[in-house]
């Protein structure tokens, strides 16, 4: 017990310094949370192993991220923006991996491990991204929604690549298979449906997202009504934690993304007379989940590969970020994204993202990478989210002029 408040202390001091210096130099609340995580990691050492579980733990405030921009966003709105998510959003993803893979292919990696490299650079911050899009009031500009629709295409692509990563699988040796094992992690997780024939499981899954669709519809009105007679004001957040929690769960126990179940909720509930309520009960718990997501991020860095090659590990994190952002202002010429919206899209996306911790565990207990090539692609995806604010930065002094 002791050494668990211990522990909520060294983040919360470490989060109550940090946060205000980077908001008062401008660098926004993200990069301060990520510096307080170096801080109280590899550099003083302050917090240990126990950092990863947190991490698990604290990636619950994406999910909660996104079901507070569901509910921002209207069925109708939703139904507007399909030409940038299956377009815009689905051409980004394929053409990234597409391109990433064709340049490591060129470099003599194999095939099998060229793709899913490709796939995990594919992807970018969504907490990142939509929180300095939110802080800076940029969601509502045309750059913005822009790159809202190809995150949201990207955490709803991150499902069928978790479904193709084991088709990928190449043997590696016995010894680097035992040498970069991770005993902890077992293998991948079961579902309710992993024992269903395909067609009764697709069944299944259609079943469950219509009951979450009839339910945010039918039943939202009378839940709240029986919860207002109590006349808690906490009742009500409990409530809100319940639907969003629980949808969440309800979705990982079927092998499908938390984060797209409860952002579909959330567009069901757009409409609803209790919008607004949800959104101020949730609100604080996602602010306090994603700041302490971001401290263990920067926690997380391991500096030991980046003091072995600091050359390399730079070199590559740099060379991704100007791949996407290439790749990035291509498609902001293509799909007609113009003015300072060109430049918000194209820096806003050009780091990797937090689904890609997800991806690199999964593909190193597949042995579609090895570990020394997941070390190295951990650090690069983490570096990549720790220069995102800088980004922003460069886009606002693009802006002004």
């Amino acid at each position: 017990m002791n050494f668990l408040l211990t522990q909520t202390i060294i983040y919360l001091l470490a989060a109550v310094i940090a946060v205000p210096i980077a908001s008062r130099l401008g660098l926004g609340s993200v990069l301060g949370y990520l510096v307080a995580g170096i801080f109280i990691g590899p550099l003083f050492g302050l917090v240990g192993s126990e950092t990863e579980d947190i991490q698990h733990f604290a990636e619950f405030g994406v999910v909660m991220m996104l079901f507070l921009i569901g509910l921002e966003l209207a069925p109708r709105t939703l139904w507007d923006m399909r030409r940038k998510i299956i377009g815009l959003g689905g051409i980004q993803v394929a053409g990234t991996t597409a391109a990433i893979a064709g340049i490591l292919i060129w470099f003599d990696f194999d095939l099998s491990t060229a793709i899913a490299i490709g796939m995990i650079f594919a992807l970018s911050s969504t907490a990142i991204v939509l929180q300095t899009l939110t802080e800076k009031a940029l969601m509502q500009s045309n750059g913005g929604r822009s790159a809202f629709a190809v995150l949201l295409t990207q955490d709803i692509a991150v499902i069928p690549m978790l479904a193709v990563l084991p088709f990928l699988a190449v043997p590696l040796g016995a010894d680097l298979l035992t040498q970069h094992s991770d005993p902890s992690h077992g293998g991948h997780a079961a579902t309710l449906l992993g024992g269903l024939p395909p067609w009764l499981a697709g069944f299944v899954v259609i079943c469950i997202f219509g009951f979450i669709i009839t339910a945010g519809i039918f039943l939202t009105r009378p839940v709240f009504k029986f919860i207002h007679y109590a006349r808690l004001r906490e009742m009500y957040t409990a409530l809100a934690l319940l639907i969003v929690i629980g949808i969440a769960v309800l979705m990982q126990s079927i092998g499908i993304s938390p984060a797209l179940g409860t952002f579909l909720a959330g567009v069901v509930l757009a409409n609803s007379e209790f919008r607004h309520e949800l959104h101020s009960d949730i609100e604080p718990f996602k602010g306090l989940l994603l700041g302490l997501f971001f401290i263990t991020v920067g926690a997380g860095i391991d500096f030991g590969v980046l003091i072995a090659e600091p050359a390399i590990i730079l070199g590559l994190t740099f060379a991704l970020i100007l791949i996407k952002a290439a790749i990035l202002f291509i498609l902001s010429l293509v799909f007609r994204i113009r003015g300072q919206s060109r430049w918000l899209f194209t820096l806003s996306l050009a780091q990797a993202g937090e689904f890609g911790f997800v991806l690199i565990a999964f593909s190193t207990q597949q042995s579609v990478i090895d570990g020394t090539t997941g070390d190295r692609l951990l650090l690069i995806v983490a570096l990549s989210m720790l220069i995102t604010p800088l980004l922003f930065l460069i886009y606002e002094a693009l802006a002004r002029r």
